[in-house]
Formats: structure tokens, sequence, C-alpha cells
């Protein structure tokens, strides 16, 4: 009799296996542990037929009992379901415990076909014999820009064009904590609306700690300084 092709469908996998009708019920089981990773005597077996019927592959003795005896259709599923509780079960989508292979700096250094090599053939980055002037030059246009726009620790500003956030200028300087070449504004606004308290990763560039988020880190083109003094709540309430 012609092998059948089959899918086999369990927790684990799924894929398309060739079954022949031949194979007694245990030594399908056997041949099924490789594919499916549970173990013979913890396989509960169903075949999905055409017309949804689920018939169980079980018998008494599993030795004798072999897969011409049940409905073998081209295509059907074969669905393997695995007894075992689930804390005995393997978890195949955590990788806590499998050894990670790191390949040695100097080795990866010497191949001709990783990206550290292709962007020493196209000089980018740390690569670039520019890279120190493109980043001073950097550095230099931002200095332009807070000079430019009278930023200096002390003025009174509002951050982003928003009328609602009015603050002073606390710091102007590097922020090494924050990515990016080039000086930083530190704003302390008049509402606790910021992203901290005048501190970044443990450094503190202004005050002291709070639980008031009043500190903003943000470049110059974002800070224009001029008469913003603490609005008044109250200024716009008509006389009662």
């Amino acid at each position: 009799m012609a092998d059948v092709p089959l899918y086999v469908v369990s927790d684990y996998s799924s894929s398309e296996r060739r079954i022949t009708p031949s194979w007694s019920i245990a030594q399908l089981k056997t041949k099924l542990e490789p594919i499916t990773g549970i173990p013979p005597s913890c396989q509960h077996i169903f075949l999905k037929t055409p017309s949804n019927d689920r018939i169980p592959i079980e018998a008494s003795d599993e030795e004798t009992v072999y897969l011409q005896s049940f409905p073998l259709a081209p295509y059907a599923e074969l669905q393997v379901v695995d007894t075992r509780p689930a804390s005995a079960r393997p978890n195949f989508s955590s990788a806590v415990g499998v050894e990670k292979f790191e390949l040695p700096e100097e080795e990866y250094e010497k191949k001709t076909d990783s990206v550290l090599a292709w962007k020493k053939a196209q000089k980018l980055g740390r690569f670039d014999p520019n890279a120190p002037t493109h980043e001073q030059a950097k550095i230099d246009a931002i200095a332009k820009e807070i000079e430019a726009r009278g930023i200096a620790v002390g003025k009174r500003c509002r951050v982003g064009g928003d009328d609602t956030r009015r603050g002073e200028v606390k710091y102007v300087g590097d922020v090494k904590e924050i990515p990016g070449v080039g000086a930083w504004v530190g704003v302390q606004l008049d509402e606790p609306v910021g992203k901290n308290d005048g501190s970044v990763g443990g450094t503190r560039y202004w005050g002291e700690e709070s639980e008031l988020k009043r500190g903003v880190f943000v470049r110059a083109e974002r800070v224009e300084v001029g008469d913003f003094p603490v609005l008044d709540d109250l200024e716009d309430m008509e006389e009662i």
C-alpha cells in the first residue's frame, strides 16, 4: 500500500509527512517523537478526516494494530497531543539556558563578509576619515544656534512654541546621558509637565531631587527666549 501524505500537527510543529499504512501505531509514535518532540508514551494521536471527524489512533495493543486499519486520506491532519502536564513540557520559545555562540572580536574583524567589513570598505561611521570634521561642524552649528537665539542660563523662555510650556533656562551644555553631540538646553518649566527633575541617568544638572517633573532637555531650535512671565491662571477670569 502506497505512502499517504498527511499534515502532522502538534503544539510545537506543523509539517507535511508521508505515512506508511503498514506501520503499527507503536512505530508511528516512535517516528513522530523527533518531529513533534513528544515521547511516544505521552502522545495522544487523532486523525482529522476531510469530513472533520476526529478519530483517535489508539489500541489496546499498539504493536499489532496497523495504520491501514484507519481511514487515512491524503492531506488529512494527524494531530499529536502532548499529555504531559504543562510544567513538564519543554518551552521551545524560551532561550533561557541555551548556550549562545559569540564570535571573538578579533575573529569578527578578520571576516570579509560582515557588516563591519562593509562599513570599512564604504568608509562609513568611525571609518570615515572626515568623521571628526563632520562631528565638530555639528557641534559648532549648535553653538551658533544657541548664541543666535540668545539662550543663556537664567533667561525666561518657552519650549516648542507652546505658550503653556514656559519656564527658565537652567543649563546649557553637553549631556552625556543623551545620545548626540553638541550642547543641550535644560529648561525648568513652570508647570510639572516635563520629563525629569533636572537630573538624567543619575547626573544632576540643576536643582534638587523632586517628585515633580518640571525639567526638559531640548535642542536650541525648540527654545525661544523672551518676555515669558509665569502665567497667572486667574488673569483671564472676568470680574464678578
